[in-house]
């Protein structure tokens, strides 16, 4: 992401929650925490952000990574969503039901590294999901979700490299249109 690119109020309330986390885990005293929450509440780019929780380690379980070759990455239920979901697949086809997931962070990022598959992903009604940083060989990406964030509602970052495989996103009990109807 570009340092120089201004933050959003999303950009800054992650920020946030990974600060009271750190404090939380005992890694931020607690006035340092406030420092730092004044400062990420009033960042102006994503460089600022970072400098606020560069000296913080990833919490485990944080940034999981799925791998699969011809097998199958199914998920759905009640399930732990980490901040980042790392997909390696090749000749399968993930599936991801957000809907009834436990999700800790305002906005997530699923990276897709895909080949010769199908991915679907299922959002809670109002999430929006952002896909411009998806690069695409001869594969596609379908979203019915709104790309910018909205205030208070989960934000999914898709991002990754698909290669001859498909994504669609969307949301659960919504139709398919049909060219030929009864």
């Amino acid at each position: 992401m570009d340092p120089e690119a201004r933050a959003s109020d999303r950009d800054r309330e992650t920020t946030v929650v990974r600060l009271q986390r750190a404090y939380v885990d005992g890694r931020l005293a607690s006035e340092e925490m406030e420092s730092r929450v004044e400062r990420a509440l009033t960042a102006v780019s994503h460089g600022d952000l970072a400098k606020l929780t560069a000296d913080l380690p990833e919490r485990p379980g944080e940034v999981v990574t799925l791998t699969s070759k011809a097998g199958k990455i199914v998920r759905t239920g009640q399930w732990r969503v980490p901040r980042v979901l790392r997909i390696e697949s090749e000749f399968a086809d993930p599936r991801l039901d957000l809907t009834e997931a436990e999700i800790d962070y305002p906005e997530i990022i699923l990276d897709l590294h895909l080949s010769f598959g199908s991915a679907r992903i299922t959002l809670p009604q109002g999430a929006s999901a952002d896909t411009d940083e998806v690069t695409c060989e001869w594969s596609g990406v379908s979203s019915e979700a709104p790309g910018a964030a909205r205030p208070g509602l989960l934000h999914v970052r898709v991002t990754g490299e698909l290669s001859f495989s498909k994504v669609r996103i969307g949301y659960r009990g919504a139709t398919r249109r049909r060219w030929f109807t009864r």
